[in-house]
């Protein structure tokens, strides 16, 4: 059996031209998603899936409707193709149901693993330049350490909350807490101990 699956990113698109080239193309069923290919969570791809047996075939108008990365659409191969179900695309020619279709996979695959492998080493050469030089990755600290220094004397002040010492150093509050852990509580403790 084959079942189609067509997507569109937003409701103003218009499915019809996919829907039509699955049908010509012999589908006896059809799932339309409405969601955007880089979402993970798509329950009619989901819903498809679930509906096919051993044997069926997953017919798409095109591979981008099926995944929006080489990365997801090789997942997705391999799930299908792990319950023997193969996956056509109609504009692409391509068929995982003949070895030459695996094959063209399997050479996506490959090209996927080097091109994440370039990528990882350029990052890494970049980042061994940049500490070379004198950079430090990251982002800057949010506060500097007189930020710190006027915010631990601003909360000696039981008047002024927290939330107003974030204001008047243009920060969050959560800010504020991560570099001073315990807050207002932490603060008097540490000045309990050291006197």
């Amino acid at each position: 059996m084959q079942i189609g699956y067509a997507r569109v990113s937003t409701q103003d698109q218009n499915v019809g031209l996919q829907r039509d080239a699955l049908e010509m193309a012999g589908c006896e069923r059809i799932f339309v998603e409405t969601a955007s290919g880089a979402q993970r969570d798509r329950p009619e791809l989901r819903a498809a899936l679930d509906y096919m047996r051993d044997g069926d075939a997953l017919v798409v108008w095109k591979l981008d409707r099926l995944a929006r990365s080489l990365k997801q659409l090789i997942e997705t191969v391999e799930e299908v193709g792990e319950r023997g179900i193969a996956l056509r695309s109609l504009t692409e020619a391509i068929d995982t149901g003949t070895s030459g279709g695996r094959l063209i996979f399997h050479i996506f695959g490959a090209l996927a693993e080097f091109e994440r492998s370039i990528i990882r080493e350029r990052t890494l050469a970049g980042l061994r330049a940049a500490q070379a030089r004198g950079h430090v990755g990251g982002r800057p600290a949010a506060l500097a350490e007189n930020d710190l220094a006027a915010a631990r004397a601003l909360m000696r002040e039981p008047g002024i909350t927290m939330r107003d010492i974030a204001r008047r150093l243009k920060v969050a509050p959560s800010t504020l807490y991560r570099h001073l852990p315990g807050g207002r509580g932490a603060l008097l403790e540490q000045s309990e101990e050291t006197r």
